[in-house]
């Protein structure tokens, strides 16, 4: 496929979250492609609405056929009215309808050659063997990318062919490896020593190519053209010869270089005899071979019969079983009861089958429009089998799988009309964004009963989403940003014994994990490391990363314009606000704040020029230069090393030109930001800020001996001195007094300021403009190199990159767990958590872990086990912690030693007497609500606490119980 010529501006607004998955120069590739997308049924509108959402420049939406009652299980876009209506013709509108950038006709015709030249992707579901042959010779030798998708039933196959030299510009999703120079020998060959971020070992494999930045001496590197490495250890690499290059000094970042690769594919002719599965092992190779055979099997079939085999039909499954063998002609193992099994479902349409297949064969079509990521070589085979009931032919009969005329039609042929008609009964709680995910679902099937609730779900809204909201589910489905969120749903679905689909996505990367009561571990037995927190002391002085500089710009952010602002408001408001609730050190800081923004409260849209303009210069020149006073370039450390060295970059002031435009930019950013928290009107007349810059004279600044400036946070610590108390009182007398005089001369409503919460996602409110700017002059200080907005944006806004590939695949895996739930499977090999990534393409599924227990005299205790327990007694009184420690010994043999609640200790048994007599007789609500008005209302009808038992060895500590209340002892 030849590159066309590059198109107009990328939509940031539109594509942000899918850009930092692609990156600009692939989106500007997609926007040139033209692609051809065959079979309107649910699999090839899964691909259509994928690639238009994507941003391709057209989409041809191909289809010779009207649409059937079977066709609405899984295509969305088509209603009972459109049944009889071409397919193609039905699903245009609502396609278009998804991007007004991409061009979205139908096309009813034949598929002539002179018609496929139009376009750079060929992709073919729903088509017939010959078909596929023809099209394909005719693509591999005018250069198209050819792509067949298929699936029936619980199956599906994918096969790519994109020619004999496709080029792949960037293979991994992984970002470029960066490591820092410490030193470069001269010599042939030169070696490197480095180390990565972290000081640790620097992540490069021979082979790669690099280039290299802000090297001191050696400078010929800077910007050269790529140089391959060989690894001589984990920090040492060999890049070729320096001997001719200047001697190094210091500093420099060793980067990889993405180079393209040409790859050379087979067409289908070629390819369907000779079946390669990458990284399969045999048991796996095995099936993928069978189902290989099988979607053979089932052309020949259709060409026999003119039909698909009628599900639960014996006959016709042997049938194909036998074409499958007479195609084996290389003797591979076939394992028949998966071919008869396919035979049985063949005929039917699923809506999370063409989910996964749409989201997989979509994102092959964005690699062959854009060269990113690698394409698949060249064959993948699918199969949920494993959703069908344990007993299968003995629940599933030709009867109950026959066509009811119905929308639902496509999904009974798989799992039967009772199947369906307890799905319909399904109560299920789903994801966030709930009314617009409601509207479309209406749209698409105006049967369905959906409820939109916008409210948080946790702990504030437990009133809420309690026992009455829970317990007439049937599971939950979540697919939350916060990990916070989703271990509180977690929480709750254990509490209330209910079944949880948790799924989510990162770029291409998606899992979906399911967790069912009494048999696999919960969601937060295995949780993802919390991020690392950058040190103070790497912000403030010694960054090396623009994640650092980034990170600083965002705390920027909030110590100018929103920090001073709340804490101005909430003194003017209520001046004692700080007494009794922080330390000395913590207040005399925040009154310092509030005097100096009282005393400095700017008149006019010129005072918050002046501002930002010594702001600039306190930041990136006086504050360097005191650094570099402290540490000069050539400081060396107690161990005769140089300070300047590895991660620690030695930095530059930078000199204040009001003609550089990231000069300018900060000072509008920042002006502007700091007019709006005083609630002054903003001016963007730029020659007449730059007048007033031209008239501003600053104070040369100076250096002062003796700073101290912390090099770890370990000493930030040492160093940090205990608060003036004298100046502390001193400042709260003079604040008293400003406020007095404020108040006096009803002033205090004038002094309000307006914080400004950091958005990220409005382009207009210069928020991400001033962090982008003041990140970029940090860097540039430190000789890191800069980001563009949009990469900011993703940094400072903790972004995490989407695209609609991924998320059609994982909410399509997530939804065969749900079929599991549905029937009620309650063996553990039955389910299937799952983690794909796209970009490489890789999909695995595996078995969920068994919930973890431990053993407490006879029995195994694990967090699904509950207790009913006497929670009120028949005097209507609630139980005491006595009469609960009681009930757990004489009942269930559990001598407690220790009882928690949350992060509240309730029991110990090396309390005092004293105290343990005084915690004892304490009725339960008082310990757990704090209620010492004994509401036995407010008490929860499912406990959660962790017990901690005495054993003869050492203490055991069983799993969080969760205790179920009754009325009766």
């Amino acid at each position: 496929m030849q590159a066309q010529e590059s198109p107009a501006e990328i939509d940031e607004s539109l594509y942000s979250r899918q850009l930092y998955v692609l990156g600009h120069e692939a989106m500007r590739r997609l926007a040139n492609t033209s692609v051809l997308v065959s079979g309107m049924k649910g699999l090839g509108v899964e691909i259509a609405k994928n690639i238009i959402l994507a941003g391709v420049k057209s989409v041809t939406v191909h289809d010779p056929d009207d649409a059937q009652w079977s066709d609405l299980s899984s295509q969305f876009f088509l209603s009972e009215n459109d049944v009889g209506r071409n397919r193609a013709i039905a699903s245009q509108k609502c396609l278009a309808e998804l991007n007004s950038y991409v061009v979205v006709t139908a096309y009813t015709g034949a598929l002539s050659e002179s018609f496929l030249e139009a376009f750079q992707v060929v992709v073919l579901t729903n088509s017939s063997l010959e078909e596929q042959l023809c099209i394909s010779d005719f693509c591999h030798a005018r250069n198209i990318c050819f792509i067949v998708a298929d699936t029936k039933g619980l199956a599906g196959q994918l096969f790519c062919d994109f020619g004999q030299h496709f080029v792949v510009y960037d293979p991994t999703e992984v970002e470029p490896v960066c490591a820092y120079i410490q030193h470069i020998s001269q010599g042939n060959p030169g070696v490197l020593t480095c180390v990565d971020k972290e000081g640790h070992s620097h992540g490069f494999v021979s082979g790669d190519f690099v280039t290299f930045s802000g090297v001191e001496g050696m400078t010929e590197l800077n910007a050269c053209e790529p140089r391959a490495v060989r690894v001589l250890g984990e920090y040492m690499l060999e890049i070729g010869d320096t001997s001719a290059l200047s001697p190094y000094q210091r500093g420099g970042l060793v980067t990889q270089v993405k180079v393209p690769q040409e790859h050379s594919y087979e067409p289908l002719r070629a390819a369907l005899a000779n079946l390669e599965i990458k990284d399969a092992d045999p048991e796996k190779q095995q099936r993928y071979q069978s189902l290989h055979l099988a979607f053979q099997a089932l052309h020949v079939f259709c060409k026999e019969q003119s039909r698909l085999p009628q599900p639960r039909v014996q006959v016709d499954a042997e049938r194909l079983l036998k074409l499958a063998q007479d195609l084996n002609v290389r003797q591979e193992p076939l394992k028949e009861d998966l071919v008869r099994a396919f035979a049985s479902v063949s005929a039917g349409e699923l809506s999370p089958i063409a989910a996964l297949f749409g989201g997989l064969a979509a994102q092959e079509v964005l690699k062959a429009a854009s060269g990113k990521f690698l394409p698949l070589a060249q064959w993948l085979y699918f199969d949920a089998l494993e959703c069908l009931p344990k007993d299968g032919a003995a629940s599933l009969t030709e009867e109950s799988c026959a066509p009811r005329g119905c929308r639902y039609d496509g999904q009974i042929a798989v799992f039967g009309a009772n199947f369906q008609e307890r799905l319909g009964q399904q109560k299920y709680f789903v994801k966030l964004k709930s009314e617009v995910a409601a509207e479309a679902v209406r749209r698409m099937n105006p049967h369905i009963n959906i409820v939109a609730h916008d409210n948080q779900v946790g702990p504030t809204t437990e009133l809420q989403y309690g026992e009455d909201f829970f317990q007439p589910l049937d599971g939950v489905a979540s697919a939350l940003d916060s990990m916070r969120a989703r271990t509180y749903v977690d929480s709750q679905c254990i509490r209330y014994l209910k079944p949880l689909l948790d799924s989510g996505t990162q770029g291409t990367k998606g899992h979906v994990q399911v967790i069912v009561p009494h048999l696999t571990e919960p969601f937060g037995s295995h949780s993802d490391p919390l991020e690392k927190a950058i040190p103070v002391c790497t912000l403030r002085h010694f960054p090396s990363s623009i994640e650092h500089t980034l990170q600083w710009a965002r705390d920027e952010f909030e110590g100018l314009f929103k920090l001073p602002a709340e804490n101005v408001n909430r003194y003017l408001q209520d001046s004692t606000f700080l007494e009794g609730q922080q330390s000395s050190v913590e207040a005399l800081e925040v009154l310092e704040l509030v005097r100096s923004s009282l005393l400095e409260k700017p008149q006019a849209w010129q005072d918050c020029v002046y501002w930002a303009r010594q702001r600039w210069e306190s930041l990136y020149h006086n504050s360097i230069q005191q650094l570099l006073y402290s540490f000069p370039p050539d400081h060396v450390t107690s161990l005769g090393t140089p300070f300047w060295s590895g991660t620690r970059k030695c930095p530059r002031p930078l000199e204040f030109d009001c003609n550089n435009d990231t000069h300018m930019q900060y000072i509008i950013a920042a002006a502007s930001l700091f007019a709006q928290m005083h609630k002054l009107q903003m001016s963007g007349d730029t020659a007449a800020i730059q007048e007033t810059l031209c008239a501003t004279t600053l104070l040369p600044f100076k250096p002062q001996a003796g700073v101290k400036i912390p090099v770890t946070d370990e000493e930030l610590q040492e160093t940090s001195a205990p608060a003036d108390e004298s100046r502390l009182a001193k400042l709260r007398q003079e604040l008293a007094e400003l406020r007095h005089e404020l108040v006096s001369k009803n002033l205090c409503t004038a002094y309000l300021m307006e914080p400004i919460h950091f958005e990220k996602d409005d382009d207009s409110n210069c928020h991400i403009d001033f962090i982008t700017v003041a990140s970029n002059l940090r860097a540039e200080n430190y000789g890191i190199p800069p980001a563009d907005k949009c990469k900011s944006k993703r940094i400072a806004g903790r972004i995490v990159p989407a695209i609609a590939t991924t998320t059609a695949a994982v909410a399509g895996l997530a939804c065969l767990e749900l079929f599991k739930l549905v029937w009620g499977h309650q063996h553990l090999s039955a389910y299937c958590n799952s983690f794909l990534q796209l970009s490489e393409p890789r999909l695995t599924r595996f078995q969920p872990l068994q919930a973890s227990t431990c053993k407490y005299g006879q029995k195994m205790w694990s967090c699904w086990d509950r207790f009913t327990v006497p929670g009120i007694r028949d005097d209507g009184k609630e139980m005491t912690l006595q009469e609960l420690l009681d009930h757990l010994k004489s009942v269930h043999g559990l001598a407690v030693s220790m009882l928690l609640h949350e992060q509240a200790t309730l029991y110990h048994s090396l309390w005092s007497k004293q105290k343990k007599e005084k915690q004892l007789i304490q009725r339960l609500t008082q310990l757990v609500r704090g209620d010492a008005n004994n509401a036995v209302q407010q008490l929860p009808p499912v406990l959660v606490l962790q017990v901690i038992c005495e054993d003869e060895d050492d203490d055991t500590t069983l799993p969080p119980i969760h205790f179920q209340l009754c009325r009766a002892l």
